[in-house]
Formats: structure tokens, sequence, C-alpha cells
């Protein structure tokens, strides 16, 4: 079984020296309940299902399998709840961990998050200086509720 444990920023400002080549990604969810999320994801040439459950103290159960993309474009447009989740996502890497920068387009277009994934809850690491407030914990941030309450309509 597998844990995610991921935290979430805002940022002070956009390190757009850093954001090089950024992945598209578009993604769906065929369920979107408070203890469990099943979503579609389109990346570049790949895609997934993707199975979560209710994340606790920032801590969640996941699965995810990699499936053809057709698949993946029929299952979005049949199966999922428009609007679908549409963003850019930029690797970084910064003292030996990876932070994934999301900006948002679509119906969340001017979001922009940071995320980190981490090996246990209270792991110890250094947030650059374009780090801001942490949102872990507000479920508006939750890309699962950007389909329900899209950040335009905030």
């Amino acid at each position: 079984m597998a844990i995610e444990i991921e935290r979430k920023f805002l940022l002070k400002y956009l390190p757009t020296s850093l954001l090089i080549n950024g992945n598209i990604i578009r993604q769906g969810y065929m369920i979107n309940g408070k203890d469990r999320v099943v979503r579609i994801r389109l990346s570049g040439d790949s895609a997934f299902l993707t199975v979560k459950g209710a994340t606790r103290n920032a801590a969640r159960k996941e699965y995810e399998y990699p499936i053809p993309q057709q698949d993946a474009k029929e299952m979005l447009q049949l199966f999922c709840k428009k609007p679908l989740i549409e963003k850019t996502r930029y690797q970084i890497e910064f003292n030996g961990f990876e932070w994934v920068i999301d900006q948002f387009s679509g119906d969340n277009k001017g979001l922009v998050v940071a995320e980190i994934e981490l090996d246990s809850i209270d792991q110890v690491f250094e947030k650059p200086d374009w780090i801001e407030k942490e949102v872990t914990h507000d479920p508006r941030y939750f890309n699962s509720n950007l389909i329900e309450t899209p950040y335009s309509s905030w």
C-alpha cells in the first residue's frame, strides 16, 4: 500500500527562471468524495488512473496505475465531472527535495501552488525563499475541490 505525504504552499513570487520544461496536465474526477477520490490524469504522453483515500494529517493512501492514453481521454470526456483541472507542472530541485509548482489554467487560472512530497509527516525540510503560506489543510486548494468551486469563483 502506498502512502502519499504531501504539503502544499502558496508562493511569495513565481521563480520564473526555474520554470523549465513544464508538463501540461489535464485531470478529472470519476468519484469525488470526502473519504475517497478516483482520478484520471493525462500528463504529457502518459495517462494514469489514481485512487486516493481521505487525507489525515497531510497523509493518505494512494494507488496509481498507468492506463492507455486513449482510454484516459475517453474517460475524461465521458465519466469525469466538469470543469476538468488544467495546469502546467514544473519540477524544481531544492536542497535534496523535489518541489513541484502547479500553474493552473482554465477555470482555475491565476492559482499557483507549490507542493513537496515527504517520506514522513515530521520530516524536516528547508523552504525556498519563494514559498509563503502553507495551505496543506485548507480544502479549497485540493484539486478535487477545485472542480466544485474553481479558483475563478472565490
